[in-house]
């Protein structure tokens, strides 16, 4: 009895770990699910695009890179392909002549010299073109884009997410798509191949009465057209792809709209500091208008929502000068210590608000406004002995 009691905690511990080990395991399982664009439902911003295309994301499809390689490099070798074969005739012959006058074990140099320069005339100008192929399929689509980033290693890509991996290649559109496409380029090239095979079935079931080079000729032209017709089906069929990727890289670029304000404080910054900025910038104007206001020798107005205060000295200012403005509470700061202080106040809407939207303290009157502030500076040395006197010097 007492070991059947000392063994049953033992037990259900046991089982109790257990459960708990597969609630974790299930834990994690449902995590690996969680969808990976939740939430996400804002495009994203030019910002973020540039971004990923500094990191090396852009996007682009594969199929046009491999159609437009395929391409070039079967017209090279539709182009080149008998200087390539004359050029194997030759390495063939060479090889037959000197395998029985040359030992491969004291006299390898000459054997991998050949090798090598036989290998580069065969190799290298289709290895070229494939390479300039390939350039110019990801630089059409993406424009010069040169970086390391992507080469960096980073742990994040290490972490299993199986769940957003099977449910993009299996049970996506994407993967749907990536499938139909598939299966329709398998089902053109045969269709492609069956029609030129099958037109030429007459002539090839004669190739027996032909010499090995007629032969060889002859089935290397079927191959060529064959593979340059599949090429350019191929091409007219990356352009759908590269389509559609671009549209599911900008899904996949979509931004929460808490990303897009938290971007927007980034470079517009916090609404908080700027409207404690523009009540200090408030504060300052109007502690200047107490000293710019008297100065200044007339109040333009709205006559309510709007105030700017006009200085021309003939001595210090080339042109008359906004001093002091204000809209609101500040215009009626303006208009009040104007009436205090006897600065004549002139009411004229559209040059009150013009002046206000153009123009800002310490700038000169825009030209466009010079004859509105002539005429009504004229007015004011008529009505004030102050500015005439100020006028009355520059004329003496």
């Amino acid at each position: 009895m007492s070991a059947t009691l000392l063994t049953r905690p033992s037990v259900i511990g046991m089982e109790t770990d257990t459960a708990i080990g597969f609630e974790e395991l299930a834990h994690v399982h449902l995590q690996w699910f969680a969808p990976e664009d939740e939430g996400k439902t804002e495009e994203p911003t030019e910002y973020r695009l540039r971004k990923e295309r500094e990191e090396g994301r852009v996007p682009k499809s594969p199929d046009l890179v491999a159609a437009i390689g395929l391409l070039l490099t079967t017209l090279a070798l539709a182009i080149i392909g008998p200087w390539i074969f004359n050029s194997l005739r030759d390495m063939t012959r060479w090889f037959l002549m000197v395998s029985v006058e040359l030992d491969p074990v004291t006299e390898a140099a000459p054997l991998g010299g050949a090798f090598l320069s036989y290998f580069s005339r065969l190799v290298l100008p289709l290895a070229a073109v494939a390479m300039v192929a390939g350039v110019f399929g990801n630089v059409m689509q993406t424009g010069f884009l040169f970086t390391t980033k992507p080469l960096k290693p980073d742990v994040k890509r290490i972490t299993p997410r199986f769940g957003q991996y099977f449910k993009r290649t299996l049970f996506s559109g994407e993967a749907l798509f990536n499938l139909a496409k598939s299966l329709f380029k398998i089902g053109v090239i045969g269709v492609v191949a069956y029609l030129n095979i099958a037109g030429e079935s007459p002539r090839l079931a004669r190739l027996y009465t032909s010499t090995v080079w007629n032969s060889a000729v002859f089935v290397s032209g079927i191959v060529i057209r064959i593979v340059l017709e599949a090429a350019l089906l191929m091409l007219v069929l990356a352009i759908p792809d590269y389509i559609f990727q671009r549209s599911q890289f900008k899904k996949r670029l979509r931004m929460t709209r808490q990303e897009v304000k938290e971007e927007r404080k980034m470079f517009e910054g916090d609404p908080l500091i700027k409207g404690r900025l523009k009540d200090r910038m408030r504060e300052i104007m109007s502690r200047n208008m107490a000293v710019n206001v008297p100065k200044a020798d007339v109040v333009v107005t709205n006559p309510t929502h709007f105030a700017v205060a006009i200085e021309y000295d003939p001595m210090t200012m080339a042109v008359p000068t906004v001093t002091a403005k204000g809209a609101d509470e500040l215009a009626f700061r303006i208009r009040s210590i104007a009436k205090d202080s006897g600065v004549p106040i002139i009411e004229n809407r559209p040059l009150a608000r013009a002046l206000y939207a153009e123009a800002d303290v310490g700038d000169a009157v825009p030209e466009a406004y010079y004859e509105a502030i002539s005429k009504i500076l004229a007015h004011v040395a008529r009505i004030d002995s102050r500015v005439a006197a100020k006028y009355a010097a520059m004329v003496r």
